[in-house]
C-alpha cells in the first residue's frame, strides 16, 4: 500500500459522532489523537461525524466542542474554526460522497446487494455458518457471503419489483492487506477476514462509514489516525479504498479500550462516566487529563495536569498495552486528585 505520511507534516484529527454525550473513553482517546499530532509538531482537525441521521443531534455536537474545550484541547480547523478543508461536518459533504460513489460504480467497484442485516445476522447463526457460508467479522458484524455479487439484470430487477431496497457494496479483491500499526505492530488481515464486500451506502440511503471517512481524510489530508482498536478490523477495508482512489495513505494508531470495572467497554450507557456527569460532581478536567495520562503510561503517578504538560512525554512506543479498566470507584479517584 501507498504511504506518503511519513514524509509530511503530521495532520491528526479528532472525529467524533454527535450521537450522545462524551465519556471517560472518549476523553482517553480524544487526548492521545491530539497528544500524537501535537507531539510530532503537527496539527490538529476537528471533523464531526455526524453522517447517521437517525442517531445524530446538533445538541450533542454542541456539547462536544464544549467538553473538549474544557479537556484543555483545541484544534486548528474545525466547525468552529474555517479552514481550506471544510466542511467539517459529514452532514454538509454527501455531494462529494455521491460523486465517488459514481465513480467507483463506472469502474465496476459496486454492486446492489439487496440482503437485510437480520438476513446475514440469521445466516451467521446457522447451523451451515461454520462451512464459512457466513461468519461474524473480527467487529462483530456478519460477514458477507456474497449472496448478491453475481445476481443477474433480471434476478435484481425482480428484487427491485418486489420494493426490496439494496444497498450498494464494493466488490473487494482477495487480497490480505499488511499495514504497519503505530501501537499494535506489524498487521496482515485479508478483507474476507474483515467481512469481505462491504457496503458503501446502506439501503436507507444512507452513506456508510467506511466511504466517507477514506474521503473525508483524503480531502482533509489527513496523516496520521489515533482511534480505538475496537476499529483495527476496518483498517484494510479503508487502506484498499484509499487503493482504489490512488490516494496517499495515513498510518494508523489502535488504541486499547477504556473498560468499567466489570470489564464491559465503555458506551453511551454509562450516564455517571460522561464528562458532563464528571463536571456536575464537580471533577476538573486536570484529574481528568492527569489520570488518563497516568493510565497510558506517560506519567509515573497520577496528578493534575493540563494537555500541553504531556506533550513532552508522549511517544507511541511508552503507551502501555492492554485495556485500561477503571476502579469502581473512579469517580472518587478523580475527585480526589483535584
Amino acid at each position: 500500500m501507498r504511504n506518503d505520511a511519513a514524509h509530511t507534516k503530521v495532520r491528526g484529527r479528532l472525529a467524533p459522532s454527535p450521537t450522545g454525550h462524551l465519556h471517560l473513553g472518549n476523553a482517553w482517546a480524544f487526548l492521545l489523537a491530539w497528544l500524537a499530532a501535537r507531539a510530532a509538531g503537527g496539527e490538529v482537525l476537528l471533523r464531526m461525524e455526524d453522517i447517521d441521521p437517525d442517531r445524530s443531534r446538533p445538541e450533542y455536537a454542541t456539547d462536544i466542542l464544549r467538553d473538549l474545550r474544557w479537556l484543555g484541547l483545541d484544534w486548528d480547523e474545525g466547525p468552529d474554526a474555517p479552514g481550506p478543508c471544510g466542511p467539517y461536518v459529514q452532514s454538509g459533504r454527501f455531494e462529494r460522497y455521491a460523486a465517488a460513489l459514481k465513480a467507483l460504480e463506472r469502474a465496476g467497484r459496486v454492486y446492489p446487494c439487496f440482503c437485510t442485516r437480520k438476513e446475514l445476522r440469521n445466516l451467521a447463526g446457522a447451523p451451515h455458518a461454520a462451512e464459512g457460508i457466513a461468519q461474524l467479522a473480527d467487529d462483530g458484524s456478519p460477514r458477507y457471503p456474497g449472496t448478491c455479487r453475481e445476481l443477474t439484470p433480471e434476478r435484481r430487477a425482480e428484487l427491485l419489483r418486489q420494493g426490496r431496497r439494496p444497498a450498494l457494496r464494493l466488490r473487494c479483491d482477495e487480497i490480505t492487506i499488511p499495514f504497519d500499526d503505530l501501537i499494535a505492530g506489524p498487521q496482515a488481515l485479508s478483507l474476507g477476514d474483515c467481512g469481505g464486500d462491504f457496503a458503501l451506502r446502506r439501503s436507507d440511503g444512507v452513506f456508510a462509514y467506511q466511504l466517507a471517512v477514506v474521503l473525508d481524510d483524503i480531502a482533509m489530508g489527513i496523516t496520521q489516525v489515533v482511534r480505538g482498536d475496537d476499529i483495527l478490523s476496518s483498517t484494510p477495508r479503508q487502506l484498499f479504498l484509499h487503493s482504489l482512489l490512488g490516494a496517499p495513505t495515513p498510518r494508523y494508531a489502535h488504541l486499547p479500550l477504556v473498560l468499567d470495572a466489570e470489564g464491559e467497554r465503555l458506551a453511551k450507557r454509562h450516564n455517571a462516566l460522561t464528562l458532563a456527569a464528571l463536571r456536575d460532581q464537580g471533577v476538573g478536567a486536570p484529574a481528568i487529563v492527569g489520570y488518563l495520562g497516568w493510565r497510558a503510561g506517560l506519567t509515573e503517578s497520577p496528578r493534575p495536569c493540563a494537555p500541553r504538560e504531556l506533550i513532552a512525554a508522549f511517544g507511541f512506543h511508552r503507551l502501555l498495552r492492554g485495556p485500561v479498566t477503571l476502579p469502581p470507584d473512579i469517580t472518587a479517584v478523580l475527585s480526589r486528585l483535584a
